[in-house]
């Protein structure tokens, strides 16, 4: 029990939570805050009892521990231990002999001890210390309190005035509750919330750990802070001990710190529900009905207890999930193999899908079998045709593992289609697993060389990393030209993704080309034209397209390289490079059947990643999001590499969610692409950031975000500006910065590669920046014309978010030159636009830039000539900054920052900061 002193930062994802806690505080006086271990109960209490303590407030805290419970009266002492002695001088004779005795002897016999003495004490003090400042009494720990003190605190807090507020912290867990009759009927209860994926992120990176873990972390703590740091530090562990990073796909390691977690959390199931939970946990699919048909007749009332506990959700259909990924995995490493073995029985018995059925079979046995093992390779042979090739992979596995001996053709058949099928899956733990197997055997260098490309296919975007591999390949691949056309093509696509090199892309694909024709494979032929096709995109090559439809006329493949790779997907991305939106569109609808069929997480993903663009620019934001969503949960569901899922998060939620949460995304994406040297969506999530800090203001950050992004460019030598539009977004925030000359400059040397390109719409977002530059150097006449044109020329092109940021600037120009009915009009149509695009930022941006009432007379019209950066700095001074100060913030010189408040003294005929302040003030 101790008095809460200093501050405590708010609990990561946990800050609506705690407004929640001070808002049923205020209003009741009591609030009762309810979770399961490890949610965050503790830092969330910290959090409000550290605030209290800066409001000047008396904070008494007390948090038993588990011991605690079975010492009568133990955690009434604690509370009166930590209460100054001068609250106990008002006290009469008795009720200070009560508390004293209590305090020296809280284990000696109750007998003897005045029980209504001690009682009326207590409230007597809590009386005395709110007679001089409010009160917050914090119980964290609540289920742990001894039955004695928890009577003793119920009939105290009955009786305390209403400067004494109650905030109680209880786990959900186990025994009967206690806050709630403790706090008195109508208490607020208020239950901590599981974190999402991206503050699990933000969780990781306060941590130091991999934030591109963040996805599977997420599904295996269920959002648990606790248990997800356990896991993480786990991750980092394994990691540290081969020596090498830990791969965002690998099987989370359920040891030390992480299973103890996790024990705890199943440790309040009731002993006859563990039964019934590893037969979940062991299934595929765990439904009521079928742990009743495995022999648990009782399932449901065993798994409503165990939901109680917060260990598991059952649906309506009796589907039931764990609500953290790790739960299941705990129950089943504790269980011995006999147990093991006897639930694998039963459910091969249970299930209703036959190739379920072999599974449980074969893992409920471990000695070899040859007929089970061709059973259990058709049954891979049936998730392969239906598109699962994550389980064709793991039945791949265990039917090499039920081989016999005898037959070493069969078991490495088994285990070069198993590596096969987790590249394709991107299952990089399954891929490493089969190939070691590979590599440990007599195998051809064909199959040597499959099994190392499949552990290439199944890095994701992290190839950085594999040179060896793919040194090895190469080796081995020596005396096939065909293979050696293979392994040439992973060459290229790490040259271009982690060296951020596409002329050795470019390269390494002819090579791969011209391999593959010696070979006799025309599949791969075509494969190498698509990459050459898509470097000289990028390269600014004008026969990029006749590369491509030279791909096009070869046969069509379907190869584990993936839909990226195909010349059908290329020609949709150039599509939308050059907004025949509506024909993308229609060819990424055609595809995404097709790839959900083949079973990789890789390519549905790249399809939805292209609809969510393609809608975007479509000005259909809502669609586009609900593309963004689903990319997003298949990235986390299949562990695939989070950086390209964050990226599109981040431009869905720019464009038609919140400017705060595509801030976020883009910044868990350039970290995760950082971590996994991915040079290609490292560029294009700085893009989002810098998109985000240039909408909502921040110039200077933009610039600086957005000169990144031309850095990464220039370094990839990337020619054609149609592939990442940044240059206008650049352009924009150096004129909102005040830097209008070096804007012009770099206008006019893109205008020129997009002009000769043909990039039309690339021109028009050129010009939209252009406008701000004539206008920024005092062409105002012209800049309206040339903005008015260029929405026009959006409008035209059917590109309804552009045509409204156009807008925009339009009535940013008018305000400047105090043309008040054009500005609104702009605004008006801008917001119209926005808003039937669902650009929810964009229209709220639109109504935030509303011109001025005409009362607000000649100071706001003052006002509005100011240029953002002069606004920004205005703002700042006004609140009293320094020079220094200013220019600290704006990212600035001093020098500049003197330049420009002389210009604002100017504008607004002020002579000092303070009539500076005193005219903000005014408007």
């Amino acid at each position: 029990m101790v008095a809460a002193t200093g501050n405590a930062d708010t609990t990561v994802g946990h800050g609506e939570l705690i407004k929640a806690v001070e808002r049923a505080l205020t209003t009741h006086g009591r609030a009762l805050l309810t979770g399961p271990a490890g949610a965050g109960k503790t830092e969330a209490v910290g959090a409000l009892a550290a605030a209290a303590s800066t409001r000047h407030e008396t904070v008494l805290r007390l948090a038993p521990e588990a011991a605690d419970q079975w010492i009568p009266e133990a955690s009434a002492a604690a509370l009166l231990a930590s209460v100054p002695c001068a609250a106990l001088e008002r006290l009469s004779g008795p009720q200070r002999t009560a508390i004293a005795l209590l305090r020296r002897e809280a284990d000696a016999p109750r007998a003897g001890r005045d029980h209504v003495a001690l009682r009326l004490a207590v409230v007597e003090v809590l009386r005395t210390l709110a007679a001089r400042t409010p009160v917050l009494l914090v119980l964290d720990n609540a289920q742990w309190l001894d039955a004695e003190s928890t009577d003793l605190l119920r009939f105290a807090l009955r009786l305390t005035p209403p400067r004494v507020r109650v905030l109680v912290a209880e786990c959900v867990q186990g025994g009967a509750p206690v806050g709630g009759p403790l706090c008195g009927p109508g208490t607020p209860e208020i239950r901590v919330p599981p974190l999402g994926a991206d503050e699990v992120a933000e969780l990781l990176a306060r941590h130091g750990l991999p934030a591109r873990l963040a996805g599977r972390i997420h599904q295996a703590s269920g959002g648990n802070p606790r248990l997800a740091l356990a896991l993480g530090h786990s991750l980092a562990e394994a990691a540290e001990a081969r020596d090498a990073s830990a791969h965002h796909a690998d099987p989370l390691p359920l040891s030390g710190q992480a299973r103890e977690v996790a024990r705890r959390l199943l440790a309040e199931a009731p002993a006859r529900a563990r039964r019934t939970l590893l037969l979940a946990a062991l299934a595929a699919r765990p439904t009521t009905a079928l742990l009743r048909r495995a022999g648990r007749p009782d399932a449901e009332a065993e798994l409503a207890e165990a939901e109680r506990a917060a260990l598991v959700t059952v649906g309506e259909d009796g589907a039931v999930a764990f609500t953290a990924g790790a739960l299941p995995m705990a129950l089943a490493a504790d269980a011995g193999w006999p147990e093991r073995a006897a639930g694998h029985a039963a459910l091969a018995a249970a299930v209703d899908d036959p190739v379920q059925a072999v599974r449980h079979r074969a893992l409920a046995v471990d000695t070899p079998d040859e007929w089970l093992a061709a059973e259990i390779t058709e049954a891979a042979a049936a998730c392969r045709r239906r598109g699962k090739r994550a389980l064709a992979a793991e039945l791949g596995l265990l039917a090499a593992e039920r081989t016999p001996s005898n037959r070493p053709g069969d078991e490495l058949a088994r285990l070069v289609a198993a590596a096969e099928d987790a590249g394709w899956a991107g299952r990089a733990d399954l891929a490493r697993r089969a190939t070691r197997a590979v590599l440990a055997r007599d195998a051809s260098p064909a199959d040597r060389v499959r099994a190392r490309l499949a552990v290439i296919d199944a890095a994701g975007q992290a190839l950085a990393a594999l040179d060896e591999t793919f040194a090895y390949a190469m080796d081995d691949a020596a005396a096939d030209p065909a293979l050696q056309a293979a392994v040439q093509l992973r060459i290229a696509t790490k040259y271009n993704l982690s060296d951020g090199d596409p002329v050795r892309s470019r390269d390494a694909a002819a090579e791969a080309g011209r391999l593959a024709a010696r070979g006799g494979d025309q599949v791969a032929e075509a494969m190498a034209l698509t990459v050459r096709a898509r470097m000289g995109r990028i390269l600014g090559d004008p026969d990029a397209e006749d590369i491509l439809a030279e791909a096009l006329a070869l046969p069509a493949p379907e190869v584990p390289l993936g839909m990226r790779n195909a010349p059908q997907y290329l020609a949709v991305r150039h599509a939308l490079f050059d907004d025949r939106l509506a024909d993308a569109r229609r060819q990424l609808l055609v595809l995404l059947p097709a790839v959900r069929r083949t079973g990789s997480a890789e390519d549905v993903f790249e399809v939805l990643r292209s609809l969510t663009e393609v809608e975007l620019r479509r000005g259909r934001c809502a669609v586009a999001s609900a593309h963004a969503r689903r990319a997003l949960e298949l990235t986390i569901e299949a562990g695939l590499s989070p950086g390209p899922a964050w990226y599109a998060a981040a431009m869905a939620e720019a464009m038609g969610g919140s400017f705060a949460r595509a801030a976020g995304y883009a910044r868990r994406g350039i970290q995760a692409s950082e971590e996994e040297h991915d040079q290609v969506f490292l560029s294009r999530s700085l893009y989002a950031l810098g998109l985000t800090e240039l909408a909502t203001g921040e110039a200077a950050k933009a610039v600086a975000t957005l000169r990144r992004v031309a850095e990464l460019e220039a370094a990839q030598q990337v020619v054609d500006p149609s592939i990442l539009r940044w240059h206008g977004e650049l352009a924009e925030a150096l004129v909102a910065a005040d830097a209008p000359d070096e804007a012009a400059e770099l206008l006019g040397a893109v205008r020129t590669v997009a002009l000769g390109l043909g990039r039309t719409a690339v021109v028009a977002a050129l010009d939209r920046a252009r406008g701000l530059c004539l206008s920024a150097h005092g062409d105002a006449e012209g800049a309206v014309h040339l903005l008015q044109a260029t929405a026009d020329r959006f409008g035209a092109l059917q590109l309804p978010v552009e045509r409204g940021r156009t807008l925009l600037a339009l009535a940013r120009v008018e305000r400047r030159r105090r043309r008040r009915a054009p500005a609104r009009a702009a605004l008006s149509a801008a917001a119209e636009v926005f808003t039937a695009a669902g650009a929810k930022p964009w229209a709220e941006l639109a109504s935030e830039q509303r011109e001025p009432a005409p009362s607000e007379g000649g100071t706001a019209l003052a006002l509005a000539a100011l240029t953002e950066a002069e606004t920004r700095l205005a703002l700042l001074v006004a609140e009293g900054a320094s020079n220094q100060e200013a220019a600290a913030k704006l990212f600035v010189s001093v020098k500049t920052v003197e330049a420009r408040l002389t210009r604002i003294y100017q504008k607004l005929d002020v002579r000092s900061r303070a009539q500076l302040a005193t005219t903000l003030r005014t408007r």
